[in-house]
């Protein structure tokens, strides 16, 4: 066999086993995997001392890139570091999950990616196609999505990393401190945080309906970090 037909042959095997580990991990992640009660994750982390924002960056950046919904991370964000703290903790560690998973996804491949999602891949694609920015960004907004289809679905459907890093960046703030001031409300329930739970969501609601008309093309308004289109 030559040196040329080996090239693809080991490219195509190493994208499979990627594949396939992703795959176990996933799956593994999903029906053994259990996110503890709020009360024992936010003992466990704060065992750690110090290194405790630490050890949620990195358990946060984790569960940001499977099927595990980000939810409980967030609200026991606001719960161990309050809202201002675990608002920033919490949205680094989120996108640093959906930046890994991003490139693993370019690097899997489109078919793979295909076949990662599922029954999330048709539609996943349809959405991001030609629409990448305006499509991630209200994606990201809309509660009850989750994260990993889209993280993985933009690095494979031709979603440029400039539009995918931008996008996450702006989108993903309101919804994370919408969350995590829930958290700090249930651990001190202060009207500076039920304040901050009630404006975060109004942007989370205004910011979401904007995504949504932007991404339709009915916006007279450009979203925060769209490119300009030539007239």
């Amino acid at each position: 066999m030559s040196q040329k037909a080996l090239g693809p042959a080991w490219g195509s095997f190493i994208r499979n086993a990627l594949l396939v580990a992703v795959l176990a991990g996933m799956i593994y992640a999903a029906f053994n995997l259990r996110l503890p009660p709020l009360d024992e994750l936010q003992q466990r982390i704060e065992d750690y001392g110090w290194a405790g924002w630490m050890v949620f960056i990195a358990l946060y950046a984790v569960v940001a890139m499977t099927p595990i919904p980000v939810t409980v991370m967030a609200v026991s964000g606001g719960l161990i570091f309050g809202t201002l703290e675990g608002s920033l903790l919490s949205v680094i560690g989120v996108l640093i999950g959906c930046f890994a998973a991003y490139h693993l996804a370019r690097l899997l491949g489109t078919q793979a990616v295909r076949k990662l999602l599922g029954s999330h891949g048709e539609k996943v694609e349809s959405h991001l196609h030609d629409a990448g920015f305006e499509a991630v960004f209200a994606l990201r907004l809309t509660p009850g999505v989750p994260y990993w289809p889209v993280n993985y679905g933009s690095g494979a459907f031709g979603v440029s990393q400039r539009d995918f890093v931008v996008a996450s960046m702006i989108s993903t703030v309101p919804g994370q401190v919408s969350l995590v001031a829930l958290g700090a409300f249930i651990a001190d329930r202060t009207i500076v945080n039920g304040v901050v739970i009630g404006v975060s969501w109004a942007v989370v609601i205004a910011m979401t309906i904007w995504a949504y008309r932007s991404w339709r093309g009915s916006s007279n308004h450009r979203l925060p970090g769209a490119e300009s289109t030539a007239d």
